[in-house]
Parts: structure tokens; sequence; C-alpha cells
């Protein structure tokens, strides 16, 4: 998801202010270049592969922001490994290939969409409405193939310094799922944003009483190498788990499916809080993942607002130190007892 970006590093969503706040962080992971697998087999950038023996349809997503690319360049890994399912469907997207074509590692907050946050336009009213867009034709492409999937998970990365992580939505069968995988081990049930619907929120994933799951995992920081790392661990755990694979082929094809990184810790968001003024400001310095003994804390101030810890033990979500109004500054979780997923 990476919401940092569109709130504070991408002048197409933030004019001239978000260009003099625009960070600077060091491009470390080599830009993937996809060559020929950007071509896709069933459209532009989109691979399946159908095995003879049913199963279920597992999907994977990539880029869905053109700047983290962390996860495109796990997928290329992936094809070029000839990875096959022994049961039922496997599925890899690179989804805004168009916002990816612009990376620029001088400039590389540049790149995260082209007209608008892909990761914000999957509700009907954008997908079913009149409104055209790149992001909005590419979704309303991709919508049928990637809602046919039984399991599915969003890789994506971050601007601003936090551990690694996974977002469930408010479906408890994926929280499920995400403390099963285990990698990354910090699992947080969250209500999404208000500025729009992301993939996993979709209906067919997101409801009660349904049978279809999917996941958003953040893996670190944009451009790192212990991102791509991250993002390749949980992934390859999503295949063992799918039910997909021979587990004796696939650990011979992705040596590194097995391992698992740490307890699972299940917290779902208590608040979200949403910057109201241009003046939002965390009173010092927080990172992702860090957590605030004492309900009642200050952590920031919006205008003549004083934002406070709702409980004990506040779980801080992707804090976004530069926020312009109207997007989200933290959610603000509180950890669950295993049994409560």
């Amino acid at each position: 998801m990476g919401h940092a970006d569109g709130a504070t590093g991408d002048p197409a969503s933030g004019g001239q202010a978000a260009v003099q706040a625009r960070p600077v962080f060091p491009v470390q992971l080599p830009v993937p270049r996809l060559g020929d697998w950007a071509r896709g087999n069933l459209m532009p950038g989109a691979w399946s592969f159908a095995a003879p023996t049913p199963g279920p349809h597992l999907a994977l997503v990539s880029l869905m922001h053109g700047n983290e690319y962390a996860g495109a360049a796990v997928l290329q890994r992936w094809l070029e490994a000839g990875l096959r399912p022994d049961r039922g469907r496997l599925t890899l997207v690179f989804a805004n290939l168009a916002a990816f074509a612009r990376f620029d590692p001088a400039d590389p907050t540049l790149s995260r969409f082209i007209d608008e946050d892909m990761n914000r336009i999957w509700g009907d009213r954008a997908l079913k409405g009149p409104r055209r867009s790149t992001e909005l034709d590419r979704a309303r492409d991709l919508l049928p193939l990637l809602e046919s999937a039984d399991l599915l998970l969003d890789l994506h990365s971050m601007l601003w310094p936090s551990n690694a992580l996974m977002l469930t939505g408010r479906a408890r069968r994926a929280m499920r799922l995400g403390a099963r995988l285990g990698t990354p081990p910090l699992v947080v049930a969250d209500e999404g944003h208000g500025t729009g619907l992301r993939l996993i929120d979709r209906p067919a994933f997101a409801a009660e009483d349904g049978q279809r799951t999917a996941l958003l995992v953040e893996g670190g920081q944009h451009w790192q190498d212990a991102t791509l790392e991250t993002l390749g661990a949980c992934a390859a755990a999503l295949l063992r788990e799918s039910g997909c694979f021979d587990l004796d082929r696939l650990a011979a094809t992705l040596p590194e499916s097995a391992r698992r990184h740490g307890t699972p810790q299940l917290a779902e968001v208590t608040r979200t809080v949403v910057a109201g003024t241009h003046g939002f400001q965390f009173v010092r310095p927080f990172r992702g993942g860090e957590v605030v003994a004492e309900g009642g804390t200050l952590l920031a101030t919006d205008g003549g607002e004083e934002i406070r810890t709702p409980h004990d033990q506040c779980l801080l979500v992707m804090p976004s130190p530069r926020t312009l109004r109207g997007h989200t500054a933290v959610r603000l979780a509180r950890f669950l007892a295993p049994g409560d997923a």
C-alpha cells in the first residue's frame, strides 16, 4: 500500500507542497528488467498457469504502485525459474506497468501512479462508473481474473521506516491465514482507507460469509534488499499453504519457501488518524511497529487537536511523518490474543 508516498511524496497528489516535502531515500535494490515478462500470457503483465489436476486458484499481485517493484522482482524470479502449480492455477500479475515504466532512481516517488492511486479504486462505484483513467482502465481489465482467485496476496513496500507487516481488512479468515504464514509475524486487521477501496477489501474477499481470502503484505521500505527477501519469504509461505504445490518439488524450486520468521503477533486497528489540516505534526519521529506503553500519550497535533493513544500498549501502524490534509497519518492498533482470530 505504501500510503505515505501518496500523502507526501507525489506531486500529482499534493502539488507544490508535496514536491517540497518529498523525502529522499537511497535506491539500493536493482530495478528489475521485466523484458518479455511484461507481455504476460493472458494480457499484458498477467501470467496464469493451470495444472492438469483441479485445485485452488492462487494469485500474487505486484506493482500496484509503480515505484514498489520489490514484489515484481520476486515474481520475475519465479517466472524465470519456471514455477508451475501441481494442482489448480497460479496467477502472477504486474499490475501498474505504465507507472513502473516511468520509474527514475533519481526521483523514485514520481512513478507511484499515472493518474490516481491504483489501490484506492477497487470499489464498484469507481470500477462501474463512467470515469476513465490509466489505473481504472487497468483495474477493469484485471478484475475478473483477480476476483476468480481463492487466495490472493498483494505485494507492497513502504516509504517510511517501519517493521514489515500483513494487512487483512476485517475478514477474520484473512487474519488466520496471515498467522499461519508467519512471515512477517505482525498481522493487522484494519478498515482500509476512506479515500477508496483496496483490492483486498473487494466484497469477494472481505465478506464475512465468503470463501475467498486476500492479504496485503508491506515488506519494508522501498528499494531495499531486505524488503525483497521479506516479500519473497511471505509469498513462498503462501505457495506452501495454498495446496497448489507438491511441497518437496516446491522446496527444490524455492529453497527458502519453508522458512518462518517468528511467532505471529495479531492486532486490530482501533483508530485511523486522518490529517484534518496541513499542519499535522508528530511530536517526535515514530517508527512503524513501535508500541507506546501508556494510553493518553501525546503523539501528534493537528491544528488545535491533540492526537493521543487511545489505550495502553498502542501499536503504531505505518506512521507518515509528513501528511497532507485528508490522508492517513497513522493507524492505532491494539494487540489480540491468538484465539481472537
